[in-house]
């Protein structure tokens, strides 16, 4: 029988360049391997149990057979929602190998729940009260009194001790199946301690030490994800300490600073897991850099300070980024936002 792939995303967030470049990449693998693919809207789905068995409904047409793969791409806000989570847990019931599994997105969209994942096994965090969404420095318990007012009694809210040293700044690293592909320096412009670069933040590549990679692969395994992104923050020692995990990672300005297309890296990985590829052993990812990145060392950036290019994007969201109508999408031999081709990201091989 023919192997199957979902994309499987939200119609709200279906233009946002992660969906874009993650959906033109699987569409181009499953045509050159044939592999049966179809994208699918979260509102186009039913579950259901009929008879004591569980079914599955697309289109309000009952399926009879079920994807070997789902690659989930649902804006972080509504994966919260009983019942996106409920379609997630259904379709792993089937049998379904869900990229991102539901837990592991389930352990990234609060901060709170990321630091109970991850409290025990060694991984170094700031100190932690309570759980939260606003961002607010305050940097002594007089300024905490001036602004109490804008913490908001009705919604969460988290203490996290400041990191002085990293104001402004942080590593986001990407990892996938299991392995960094590759990290950029996020440097704040205004001052403020966020260095999102959808808040206008600039990044750059950067090199990172064994220890960033190892801690970032650790969080990456604890937390069950097969892709995410991870922010470390920087020490006055060099060292990192982790910020937070990213289910629905976007990379946009990463895929920019690094030179990649984690789009299809994301699609090769995919494609590895289907059950006619499996090994038995974890599929691994040859080295990422081009010749001229293996050229030009000298490009990249320290872990304490920006050189070379920067880039920054301003387009609103930090979650995730944008995609035309799934049934309808571009051309994949068009390459718009100025990324790497599709054939830039190294296959997933098998051992």
């Amino acid at each position: 029988m023919c192997s199957q792939i979902w994309f499987l995303t939200d119609r709200r967030i279906r233009e946002d360049y992660p969906q874009v470049q993650i959906l033109r990449a699987l569409r181009q693998r499953c045509s050159e391997q044939d592999v049966r693919f179809r994208a699918v809207f979260m509102d186009q789905i039913a579950v259901t149990v009929i008879g004591g068995h569980l079914g599955l409904q697309l289109n309000q047409k009952a399926l009879t057979t079920f994807p070997d793969v789902v690659v989930v791409r649902v804006s972080t806000p509504s994966i919260q929602s009983d019942s996106d989570i409920t379609v997630l847990r259904h379709l792993e019931k089937l049998g379904c190998r869900l990229v991102n599994r539901s837990q592991s997105i389930l352990n990234c969209i609060n901060k709170f729940w990321t630091f109970q994942e991850l409290a025990g096994h060694g991984v170094p965090m700031p100190d932690t009260f309570s759980y939260g969404k606003a961002v607010f420095l305050a940097r002594d318990k007089h300024h905490l009194s001036d602004i109490c007012h804008l913490v908001r009694h009705d919604v969460p809210y988290l203490f996290q001790k400041y990191v002085k040293e990293s104001h402004g700044k942080d590593i986001r690293v990407v990892v996938v199946g299991g392995q960094v592909i590759g990290s950029m320096l996020r440097c704040s412009t205004d001052g403020r301690m966020q260095s999102n670069c959808s808040l206008g933040g600039v990044g750059v590549k950067c090199p990172l030490t064994e220890q960033g990679k190892q801690l970032a692969i650790q969080v990456s395994n604890i937390l069950g994800m097969d892709f995410c992104g991870i922010d470390l923050l920087i020490m006055e020692d060099g060292s990192f300490v982790v910020c937070e995990a990213n289910a629905n990672v976007g990379f946009l300005a990463f895929d920019q600073a690094c030179n990649l297309d984690v789009g299809g890296i994301i699609a090769d990985y995919t494609m590895s897991l289907l059950p006619n590829r499996q090994t038995g052993k974890m599929a691994v990812l040859p080295g990422l850099s081009s010749p001229r990145e293996k050229n030009e060392p000298d490009d990249c950036a320290s872990a304490q300070g920006v050189a070379g290019s920067v880039y920054t994007i301003n387009n609103g969201s930090t979650s995730s980024e944008s995609e035309p109508e799934l049934g309808e999408v571009r051309d994949s031999s068009t390459n718009t936002m100025g990324v790497p081709p599709p054939h830039a990201a190294r296959a997933w091989l098998q051992h």
